[in-house]
């Protein structure tokens, strides 16, 4: 799994000009689902996402969590956070899973971050989307399976 984290003052992702997730301040998160990745594998970024203090408290430092700020959370699935460029200049996009196994995980990452936080949008499995966003900082942290 690949996680691309954006921590925002707004963001919003447009299918075919209809909004289908807008959020204020919070995490906009890129999701990226591999060949080899589950729901156990799921809970553990879903965990590590939720606990980290990125936001700031009354001292300016980076103390605060999600939860702690009552934070939104808007997440896009993107499979091309699997790129992998080193040979010539297409990437190739081998490691990540297919269209069935990815939209399984991406559902049940969505299903649980609602479960922990409640309310929480999303963009639309496979469509081409539009992404606006505010990025706060900016602060943006990538997490996969070499940092977590």
């Amino acid at each position: 799994m690949r996680v691309l984290i954006q921590r925002v003052l707004e963001a919003k992702v447009e299918v075919e000009g209809r909004c289908t997730g807008k959020i204020g301040k919070g995490f906009l998160i890129f999701l990226g689902v591999g060949q080899n990745d589950d729901k156990q594998i799921a809970d553990r970024y879903i965990d590590k996402i939720l606990k980290l203090r990125i936001f700031a408290d009354d001292n300016g430092k980076t103390n605060l969590s999600l939860q702690d700020v009552q934070g939104e959370v808007l997440v896009v699935s993107q499979f091309t956070l699997y790129a992998d460029c080193r040979k010539g200049n297409r990437p190739d996009f081998l490691k990540a899973a297919g269209a069935s196994k990815a939209k399984e995980i991406y559902e049940y990452f969505l299903e649980q971050i609602k479960e922990r936080l409640g309310n929480v949008e999303s963009g639309e499995f496979g469509a081409d989307m539009k992404v606006f966003l505010i990025n706060d900082g900016p602060f943006t942290i990538i997490l996969d399976e070499d940092l977590i």
